[in-house]
């Protein structure tokens, strides 16, 4: 029955049972006596009641769709308002989930665009960094030698000074070269890049260690590179905003045959704070390849991100 009919019957019974009443034995005094208006209100205050109870079972699938519609998040697919009955409302329900799923399909589509672009910026950025800039600093760290190595005592110690802050400087350049292309992913495979990234967060400040379940099943490029840099945002998160001192990376098999990748930190947590755009991009990269990603309390505090990979994306990279 549609919505429209449903309405006008419920508002039928209720008029319906107004006129069977002033058909009936009642009846109304001129002017009208105390105890017959006592039973007019009483009449009048139950047909109200008795609409508005009938209103709020017909019209309860609208509001359960309401609220699905307000708190839906396309950065959590999969959640889907219940198409029950018949009529305009479960139609609208069924519309509005094949709305939800063409909106996740090109909202996934977009992301691995957007993403892909990034990776290819990454890497061209990365690519001039070490061609120019660093070739550039490595030809002024042998000129500072050479010069050194000529001018007066008092004069070298400033030059070797220069030299010293010339080769920092290079190698916080390669660092970061390495932040935005990692090489070691595409040379040496997933294992080897988590643990040369735990290594390279690891300060006197922070302690990071990396643990690789042996004999995982081997991923396709496009997984291991969302592990890596959801790993690589769990890291950069725990390292600039918790206060950790300790940081551990797991990469281990799941129940359902996939791979799953846990950051935990022993940080102040989350608490209240809203979602900011570093979480944001590591769940837009877990859609592109159908991951489940939750980012929450560990279990003696701190933050856990943790990445679900299903068995689908088992493929012939190397491990």
């Amino acid at each position: 029955m549609s919505l429209y009919w449903r309405i006008f019957l419920l508002n039928a019974a209720v008029l319906v049972v107004a006129v069977l009443l002033l058909l009936g034995p009642v009846t109304v005094s001129t002017p009208v006596l105390f105890g017959e208006a006592i039973v007019l209100v009483a009449g009048l205050g139950a047909m109200l009641v008795a609409n508005a109870v009938l209103l709020r079972i017909g019209l309860a699938p609208l509001g359960r769709l309401s609220r699905a519609m307000a708190t839906v998040d396309l950065l959590r697919p999969g959640n889907r308002p219940q198409v029950t009955g018949e009529g305009e409302i479960a139609e609208l329900t069924a519309t509005f989930n094949t709305m939800l799923d063409r909106l996740e399909a090109e909202r996934a589509t977009s992301s691995g665009r957007v993403l892909s672009a990034l990776e290819g910026e990454r890497q061209r950025i990365a690519q001039e960094l070490h061609d120019e800039i660093g070739q550039t600093l490595t030809a002024v760290l042998l000129q500072l030698k050479h010069a050194a190595d000529r001018v007066p005592e008092p004069v070298r110690g400033e030059l070797h000074q220069a030299q010293e802050t010339t080769r920092a400087s290079l190698d916080e350049i390669r660092r970061i070269a390495r932040r935005l292309r990692p090489g070691v992913l595409e040379e040496l495979g997933l294992h080897s890049a988590l643990r040369s990234l735990a290594a390279e967060f690891t300060t006197t400040r922070l302690s990071v260690s990396a643990h690789i379940t042996p004999g995982l099943p081997p991923l396709d490029g496009a997984t291991e590179l969302v592990l890596y840099r959801v790993a690589q945002e769990g890291l950069t998160n725990a390292a600039r905003h918790s206060g950790a001192t300790r940081v551990e990376v797991h990469l281990r098999p799941v129940p359902d045959g996939g791979t799953g990748l846990l950051v935990r930190d022993d940080g102040r947590g989350l608490g209240d704070a809203p979602e900011g755009a570093g979480i944001r991009g590591m769940r837009e990269r877990a859609l592109l390849i159908g991951a489940e990603l939750s980012v929450g309390a560990g279990p003696a505090g701190g933050t856990e991100v943790r990445l679900d990979v299903t068995a689908d994306h088992h493929g012939g990279s190397r491990p």
